[in-house]
This record gives structure tokens, sequence and C-alpha cells, in this order.
């Protein structure tokens, strides 16, 4: 099905958001704030009704959402990234139902949602379990959600431990969704190509990585990586 490697590991993300906190590496999803491909679509309408941010980290995207009023529940897998949301949401004065749960494992929350935010969740499940992951969304969405996708592309080098195919998610998303646009944007980071390297070294030994994994990334005016990914909205049938 995949047109890229199979990714079969699954990662820790409790273990990873701990170490990475006492060694005091910045986490490349950290930016301190929404992603601007999440601001900007949201400013051309992409969300309505009751939104869940599923993979949330550590709330960001949430938080921006619903300070801009929408009613906004926050999933993770991560009780610790769950609890750094919370703290943030308090800081901010801001309300988001922030919970830990099973992406694949959506039943609590059975035709609730009117839109969904995915942003870097999907590329970083094991491939066997992204077309239950993406039926268990459905299950959580009303006909006619829309579901927004951020992927890690096969725009990246081929040792980069992450890469998803644009057939793959074709692929995937039939059945219960109506792809409406899939291109590619940029995923914007808090780190360096070094910086990046040092947090990908988590879960791909030295030895695996190419020396020009990075070296292809662009940067912004601070040279901080920005990394290609599929944009993906679909439609709920």
């Amino acid at each position: 099905m995949s047109d890229t490697a199979d990714q079969d590991k699954e990662v820790d993300f409790d273990s990873v958001y701990q170490d990475q906190s006492k060694s005091g590496v910045s986490l490349p999803w950290d930016i301190g704030a929404a992603q601007p491909s999440v601001v900007a679509l949201e400013k051309a309408g992409g969300f309505h009704g009751e939104v869940l941010d599923i993979g949330c980290g550590l709330g960001d995207n949430a938080l921006h959402l619903a300070g801009l009023g929408y009613r906004v529940t926050g999933l993770d897998a991560s009780a610790w990234a769950i609890g750094q949301a919370r703290i943030r949401a308090a800081e901010k004065g801001v309300s988001v139902d922030f919970d830990v749960a099973d992406a694949l494992d959506l039943s609590a929350y059975h035709g609730r949602f009117d839109t969904v935010l995915d942003s870097a969740l999907y590329h970083c499940l094991p491939t066997k379990t992204r077309p239950a992951y993406v039926a268990a969304v459905a299950q959580a969405t009303k006909p006619g959600s829309l579901l927004h996708i951020f992927s890690f592309s096969d725009r990246l080098a081929e040792s980069f431990p992450v890469r998803v195919g644009e057939r793959e998610l074709r692929e995937n998303l039939t059945g219960a969704w109506d792809i409406v646009s899939l291109h590619l944007t940029h995923f914007d980071t808090s780190v360096t190509r070094a910086g990046l390297r040092a947090n990908v070294r988590v879960m791909v030994p030295e030895e695996e990585l190419g020396a020009e994994v990075f070296a292809d990334l662009e940067t912004d005016g601070h040279d901080r990586v920005r990394i290609p990914v599929w944009q993906v909205t679909a439609e709920r049938r």
C-alpha cells in the first residue's frame, strides 16, 4: 500500500518528552505557538463547530483555536504532554478540554466533532495502524465534518526516519472520507539542522542516519529547519 518504507516502531512520546526536558534539548515541534500553516488554515475558513486536536502534544494549536472562540478538545497519548498543555492553558487563561487518549480508540467521542486537526500525528503512527486511525477519527465526527492532516512527506531524504507518500494518504482516506485538497506545505520547527539530528537520534541510531538526511531541508531567517509536509483536507461522507 505505502509508496515509502513501512514504519513499524511505535514511539514512546512520554519518554521522549521527559528525556528532552531533562537534557534541555529543544523539541523540534515545540515552537511556542501554533503552526503557521494551522493559523493560515483557520483564516481561510478551515474550521467550524466543535474541534478535535488529535495528537495535540503541548497544546499550542488547540490553545490558538480556543482563543479564537472555538470549543476545542485536545487529545494525546502522552500524559506528560497533556500535563504541560494544561499548564499552558492556565497560563494563557484559555479553556481547552485536554485529556489522555488512544488515537485508535475514540469511541468515547462518537459522532461529536465538526472539525479534526491532525498536526503531525499521522506519520508518528506505525504504518499498519494508520487505516484504523482514520476510521476511528471518522467515528468521532459527524457527516460533513472536515479532517485536516499535516504529515511528513516523502520529499524528505530516504534516510529520514518518517516519510509518507501521497498514494498511501489517498488509499487510507477512502471509505468514510472524500479528499478535498492535498498539497505540499511546510512544518516549522524550533531547531537548526544540528538540533534536529540530535532529536531524531532519539528514534533512529546515528549509523542509520545518512549524511544527507537534513542537507536539503529549507530553513527560515533564523536557520530553523522547515520540514516538507502534506497538507490534506478530507470531508466525512
